[in-house]
């Protein structure tokens, strides 16, 4: 009989999330051949680890394909002021990620617009009228080396076959960017707070039958507008030091660095961005000694690096989209 406590994670629950890292809506079926154990553990596991918010599962669009507006932002604020404003940065659903670092002093967000008027509004209007906040900085995402669709490295566990069993086919995104119609955008809403979603629930949301939801998100998947994220909170599975570095690359080799950067087990996400620095990247890593040696012996190994500045994060208030409480992940409020 089972007897895993609620935040303890032995190998089945670290194999688990990895096989949905690689495939967050594989069949229970599927998952339970691959690992080696039956339908119902499998089910019962995923269960424990979502209601008590050690994983999410979620449906997300990708910006490029499907026309979002997506930039990095750094809001300064005084020290009183960071944390009620990064928790209203959080409620709002045109923002999917929500740091504090700096010193508690400094917020990183990643903004998800529909529109240039939404992120205009919030990076013109709201946010330099907003008491306390001391100054804004956009950085527009120009290309991502590592993060959507890549499944993060870091939990280890799977054997090389296993993972391949769950590998789906690559995305044929083809040329032209992919238009999002009002059915396909209810099904989004849904997937956002629940990726491994039943078509039955899907086919409610978007006025659909189940048979045409089901060929609609096959169809998103296939072109590469909607890729599915398994999120937690790195220290639950031993992963104490997060941070954000901030690269100055020459031109001529950014496009070698932000490679180089992708190949690195430590990094979660890497970009060139717009600004004085032209690369930024998310890396996780076991404690502050691991981060130390990934610095020196990693990013101070790769040609075309200048200057690198380290942002410790103190406290993760959203993540792809899902709030952060006490450790644990809970669904956002509706949007109004």
């Amino acid at each position: 009989m089972e007897t895993v406590n609620d935040t303890e994670l032995d190998l089945l629950d670290r194999s688990l999330v990895q096989a949905l890292t690689i495939d967050g809506r594989a069949p229970f079926s599927r998952l339970a051949e691959v690992l080696g154990v039956s339908d119902q553990t499998v089910v019962r596991r995923y269960r424990r680890l979502r209601t008590t918010g050690l994983i999410r599962v979620v449906g997300l669009p990708l910006g490029s394909r499907v026309g979002l507006f997506e930039s990095w932002l750094r809001v300064q604020c005084a020290p009183d002021a960071a944390l009620p404003v990064a928790e209203a940065l959080a409620r709002r659903p045109d923002i999917a990620w929500v740091t504090l670092g700096s010193g508690g002093t400094e917020i990183h967000c990643m903004t998800r617009a529909r529109t240039r008027q939404d992120r205009d509004a919030l990076l013109l209007e709201k946010l330099p009228r907003t008491r306390r906040v001391t100054g804004v900085s956009a950085h527009t995402i120009l290309r991502k080396f590592f993060g959507g669709p890549d499944a993060w490295v870091g939990l280890d566990v799977l054997g090389p076959d296993q993972a391949a069993a769950l590998e789906r086919p690559a995305a044929d995104p083809g040329p032209q960017r992919c238009v999002l119609d009002e059915a396909e955008l209810a099904l989004l809403s849904v997937l956002g707070r629940d990726g491994r979603a039943g078509y039955p629930e899907l086919a409610r949301s978007s006025g659909l039958s189940e048979s045409t939801a089901r060929r609609r998100l096959e169809r998103l998947r296939e072109v590469g507008a909607v890729f599915f994220d398994v999120e937690f909170v790195p220290a639950l599975f031993g992963y104490e030091a997060e941070a954000t570095i901030v690269l100055t690359v020459p031109p001529a080799r950014l496009a070698q660095v932000g490679a180089a950067l992708a190949g690195h087990r430590e990094v979660a996400f890497a970009a060139a961005v717009t600004g004085a620095a032209s690369l930024m990247a998310v890396v996780v890593c076991r404690d502050t000694d691991a981060l130390y040696t990934y610095l020196t012996e990693r990013i101070g190994a790769v040609d075309g690096v200048g200057q690198v500045e380290v942002i410790p994060a103190l406290r993760s208030v959203k993540r792809a989209g899902m709030l952060v409480e006490d450790g644990r992940l809970v669904d956002p409020p509706p949007a109004p």
